[in-house]
């Protein structure tokens, strides 16, 4: 579900980066999210695509 979310915030644009990238640092220091979708998301924010 984290995952998720944040992968829409991200592909909808309009975020603080900073805060987004706490977040996904929170996320996947709790488990929330995986090592790979947390380096999907991180490549998103930096500009690549979801199939990195």
């Amino acid at each position: 579900m984290a995952y998720n979310l944040m992968k829409r915030i991200i592909t909808r644009g309009g975020y603080n980066k900073d805060s987004v990238m706490d977040k996904l640092d929170a996320f996947l220091a709790a488990d929330r999210i995986t090592t790979e979708q947390y380096r999907e998301l991180v490549a998103l924010i930096n500009g690549g695509t979801a199939n990195e």
